[in-house]
């Protein structure tokens, strides 16, 4: 556990503790930023709380009173419902501002793990809860340097795959013989499991009307053929097999025939233009060191597409933070779903895919971007024109 940086950021921060509680192993993210696992899982409650200054302490009930050991700081023991109560408000006394994983009417809920009931004990206690989603995102959504380099193995590997899932739709296409979302799923996911990648669902290949949902999978019993005449949306997502590997998220789409109708050019150059509007701004924030948030960069893609009469059918945030889980638990882009107000740090990675969704078709275009100490990049290919399926 990374003691004296969590107390650092929490006077960073204007908090006097950070508390952590659990029940039944349902934060993660509690044991992640703490750096333990417990013996066996707890079937009863505990808390560990750091303060900004001193010693750790913490509280556990008496039948499992060695759940905690792995960590460091002062044992406080209950049993009743009473003695948790007086133990809780005694591990809070000079801890007035206390940040727990809360959400203000869960608006981030990759970081809303304690319960409404919990919350209230500990404001009864005589705590003041804040959320803790910028420390989640300092302890836990910042890459490693091997993380960071993973990941752009990952982005080759997910790269090539990609470009021969298009090309195997050529050759279907110019042999006649029939191809499908499914199929080409089917070839992604095998292509992953051949060069050592792994996910955890998809891939997205979308044809015409159903690239629409923004979340559309094919199966073996729902999917469309893709013919002369189609436009294609693939978003594939994926890591290395390996420990602490993090993912490597993109979406490209193509039209089948050359050339595209002028609708789908139009549209797609409109999608193309709002992703480079929200990295040019997070590039030139990051270079300038200013502060960004955000929320801003999710204003850069909204507004360019707005601009051009489009907003309404832009229905979803603009980037998501990017981590071992394919939706981490940094910054994300948005200002829709939620008003995303943390910083935009270094050592994150997020995805910024802008798209317009009609009723015919729909276009997305993704890319991820990496924010260093002193700038920002897209990590991996980035598409300037619609693949040519022909």
């Amino acid at each position: 556990m990374r003691l004296r940086e969590i107390q650092e950021a929490l006077r960073q921060e204007n908090l006097n503790a950070w508390l952590f509680f659990d029940h039944h192993q349902r934060d993660p993210l509690a044991y992640r930023v703490l750096g333990f696992q417990p013996h066996r899982t707890p079937t009863r409650r505990w808390y560990y709380l750091i303060p900004a200054n001193g010693e750790p302490r913490c509280l556990v009930h008496r039948i499992e009173s060695t759940m905690l050991d792995a960590l460091p700081g002062e044992k406080h023991l209950y049993s009743s419902w009473a003695t948790q109560k007086d133990g809780l408000s005694a591990l809070l006394k000079g801890s007035r501002r206390v940040a727990m994983q809360y959400s203000p009417e869960c608006a981030i809920p990759y970081v809303a793990m304690v319960d409404a009931g919990t919350i209230e004990l500990v404001r009864n206690a005589g705590g003041e809860v804040f959320t803790s989603a910028n420390l989640i995102q300092i302890f836990e959504a910042r890459w490693s340097d091997v993380q960071f380099e993973m990941h752009r193995n990952a982005g080759r590997r997910v790269d090539r795959i990609r470009a021969a899932a298009f090309v195997k739709i050529v050759e279907c296409l110019r042999a006649n013989h029939p191809t499908s979302e499914w199929e080409i799923n089917r070839f992604i996911r095998e292509a992953f499991a051949a060069d050592g990648l792994i996910t955890d669902h998809g891939p997205i290949v979308a044809v015409n009307a159903n690239m629409s949902n923004p979340h559309y999978e094919p199966s073996a019993d729902r999917n469309q053929p893709i013919r002369k005449g189609d436009a294609v949306l693939i978003d594939m997502w994926a890591k290395l097999d390996q420990e602490s590997a993090v993912y490597y998220d993109i979406t490209w789409t193509g039209f089948c025939g050359d050339p595209a109708p002028d609708p789908i050019r139009n549209i797609f150059d409109t999608v193309r233009g709002a992703r480079e509007a929200a990295v040019t701004l997070v590039k030139t924030a990051v270079a300038s060191k200013r502060e960004l948030r955000g929320f801003e960069v999710d204003d850069a893609a909204r507004g360019y597409i707005t601009e051009r009469g489009y907003g309404p059918y832009f229905v979803h945030r603009t980037g998501h933070s990017i981590g071992e889980e394919v939706h981490g638990t940094g910054a994300n882009m948005d200002n829709l779903e939620t008003h995303d107000e943390r910083c935009v740090i270094p050592g994150t990675c997020f995805s910024i895919e802008p798209g317009v969704y009609l009723d015919d078709f729909g276009i997305r275009s993704e890319v991820n971007v990496f924010v260093g100490a002193d700038e920002a990049v897209v990590t991996g290919e980035e598409q300037h024109e619609l693949v040519r399926v022909i």
